[in-house]
């Protein structure tokens, strides 16, 4: 089961799939001269990967394509890692979504301000540390009589669960209060000094490095983060402009300006507007490398009300909907006639149901307080066969829209279940 992880540099999540094949005996190798950014944004990725996020994971046939860490770190376990019944497998599976939904959140909104990663907000972080540290007592009392999380062996919720706290461990649970935590850090430190995880290498070694005392908060780190993205962008953007061959301009009129001095006028209506403090591409980078747990609430830190809106549509004529494909067809060809919108947009609509039942839907996010598609007429092939209402920011209703619709998950109006999703950025 050879295979090829494509990754970053002390990215967590790849963790998981590396420790794995350790205890795995599974021969997988990190790509080399993997560039963030660029590698996952080529046309060649891409081709394997659609959505650009890593870590993936191809096997050496190239019949197995896989990302999202749990799913590739689980193909590469063995049987034992796995569980050996069903009852232990749905006992792995449960540590796995836990990780993800408790843990994870809250260490990323506690450890990332620390690192430059995400903007320091006291407030946030405080209520990020009273989460972690009230679901890690629930870890601490699961293992005051066991050994590992399922069995008496390690299984792959541990690894998951391991490589979820890392950083954690690595930058803000001080020695105070690790000392509060003894069963999760003897689990912890019992992980980090076990064969295969000293040899996946995603620790220092021989011994660990953990945070020595409570975190200082630096802001340059934040600036320099700041300062490191913006030169990728200008970097990229160099990159994918094309070199235009040289014309002689027509000669000029009389009184006329010459060609090269005649002001510019801009094809995107969007310009014309303030640029607020909601950096778009920002957030597609975040919830294109990020899971929802990490890409959400990062979306309504940044967010900008006074100069970005929020939009529901619902498509008006579901009676029509036949087959699943015909209908994720229509949405797919909305999102291509759309294409000059993406730079100031964002979306993600789903479809709920099934063959002959379903309903499409979606939440739409873009610059400005108007309905955008009359903007431009480039725009307004599709957007009449939807319902748009705009969503009031600070309601809970659009906190539940904006997490149902982006992390794919939820019903619609009928009771529908969600069937698939596709993202417009």
């Amino acid at each position: 089961m050879a295979g090829v992880l494509y990754t970053y540099p002390e990215n967590f999540r790849a963790y998981k799939a590396l420790i794995a094949a350790q205890y795995s005996g599974v021969d997988l190798k990190v790509a080399p001269n993997f560039v963030f950014g660029e590698t996952n944004k080529s046309d060649e990725f891409l081709k394997k990967f659609p959505a650009g996020k890593v870590p993936a994971y191809e096997s050496a046939d190239g019949k197995v394509l896989l990302t999202e860490s749990n799913a590739i770190a689980y193909y590469v376990s063995s049987a034992a890692l796995r569980g050996g019944d069903a009852a232990t497998q749905a006992r792995v599976l449960q540590w796995a979504c836990w990780a993800d939904a408790e843990l994870l959140p809250a260490a990323a909104a506690w450890v990332f301000p620390y690192l430059g990663i995400m903007q320091f907000n006291k407030q946030n972080v405080e209520r990020a540390r009273a989460d972690l540290l009230a679901a890690l007592r629930v870890l601490d009392a699961h293992l005051l009589t066991r050994t590992f999380l399922v069995t008496e062996r390690v299984t792959l919720a541990d690894i998951v669960v391991f490589a979820t706290l890392i950083h954690a461990f690595q930058h803000v649970l001080d020695p105070a209060l690790r000392a509060e935590l003894p069963n999760v850090q003897r689990w912890f430190l019992t992980l980090a000094h076990a064969p295969p995880v000293v040899a996946a290498a995603v620790l220092p070694a021989p011994q660990p490095q953990l945070a020595a005392a409570p975190p200082v908060y630096d802001a340059s780190k934040y600036q320099h983060h700041i300062k490191k993205e913006g030169k990728k962008e200008k970097k990229a953007e160099k990159k994918e402009q094309p070199k235009k061959e040289k014309k002689e301009a027509p000669p000029a009129d009389d009184g006329d300006l010459e060609p090269e001095d005649k002001p510019k006028e801009s094809k995107d209506p969007f310009d014309s507007m303030p640029k607020g403090t909601f950096n778009m591409d920002d957030f597609k980078r975040c919830y294109s490398n990020e899971d929802e747990a990490v890409s959400i609430p990062y979306f309504w830190q940044k967010f900008d009300p006074e100069h970005y809106s929020i939009w529901f549509c619902e498509y008006k004529y579901p009676e029509e909907l036949a087959k699943v494909f015909m209908s994720c067809n229509l949405i797919t060809g909305m999102y291509q006639r759309l294409d000059k919108m993406r730079k100031q947009a964002f979306a993600s609509v789903c479809l709920f149901g099934a063959d002959n039942d379903s309903s499409i839907s979606g939440v739409w996010v873009w610059r400005g307080h108007e309905l955008a598609f009359p903007l431009s007429p480039d725009w307004q092939i599709d957007y009449e066969s939807y319902d748009w209402r705009k969503l009031d920011p600070a309601a809970p209703q659009t906190k539940q829209l904006v997490q149902d619709y982006f992390s794919w998950s939820g019903k619609d109006s009928k009771g529908r279940e969600f069937n698939q999703g596709k993202i417009f950025k």
